[in-house]
């Protein structure tokens, strides 16, 4: 793939995907597109099954990309603290540390799941008591034998015998370059990079 074709670059992705971000959203799962997160922590995305199923499915959702003006999840229209998730603004998102293998080299995976029936998403410790917009230090964070406990059947055969995740709300918005961000509701939030562009350019220093 040339960088003109790159699903990193905005040009590619206004003009291959400008009337389906569902689409984009399964094809950056497939590539292991990864986002740069807090300036070095390089996450990998990772979409559910039952998530990409929706996502290609005729009554797909219109997932909505935000322009520049919302970079907090405050800012985006219908806003309120809860655990609400609609799969097109609103996404239920779990970090995963500890992931052998993951793409961007430091063993970090974002995944995002369905917020309906998904035996892989949100288990119901994780709706209740929700409270994404407070600090990480204060939150419960759950690892993978306690997940599998919970309810998903095996979590850490996917993501590794010493997973540990937080889960958080999440949207995609623009910046203003044009370029995608993946944001928690927290404020934490990566810039989609390409991983082997980033690595030339260490290569530098």
């Amino acid at each position: 793939m040339t960088k003109a074709n790159s699903l990193e670059n905005p040009t590619c992705r206004d003009r291959d995907y400008a009337d389906n971000a569902a689409k984009y959203l399964v094809d950056l799962h497939e590539k292991k597109a990864v986002f740069d997160f807090c300036g070095g922590m390089m996450f990998q995305l990772v979409l559910t099954d039952a998530l990409v199923a929706k996502l290609r499915g005729p009554d797909a959702p219109n997932v909505v990309i935000q322009d520049a003006s919302a970079r907090r999840m405050s800012q985006v229209p219908g806003y309120d603290k809860s655990n609400f998730a609609d799969d097109a603004t609103f996404f239920h998102g779990r970090e995963v540390h500890k992931v052998p293998n993951a793409a961007g080299g430091m063993n970090f995976v974002l995944q995002l799941s369905a917020s309906g029936k998904d035996p892989d998403g949100w288990v119901a410790g994780e709706r209740d008591g929700y409270d994404g917009w407070g600090h990480d230090s204060s939150r419960v964070w759950r690892d993978g034998k306690r997940l599998e406990d919970e309810g998903v059947a095996g979590f850490r055969e996917r993501y590794g015998p010493n997973s540990f995740t937080l889960n958080h709300r999440c949207y995609l918005h623009l910046d203003a370059t044009n370029q995608l961000w993946l944001s928690a509701e927290d404020g934490c939030e990566g810039r989609l990079v390409d991983p082997g562009e980033k690595k030339k350019l260490s290569g530098l220093f």
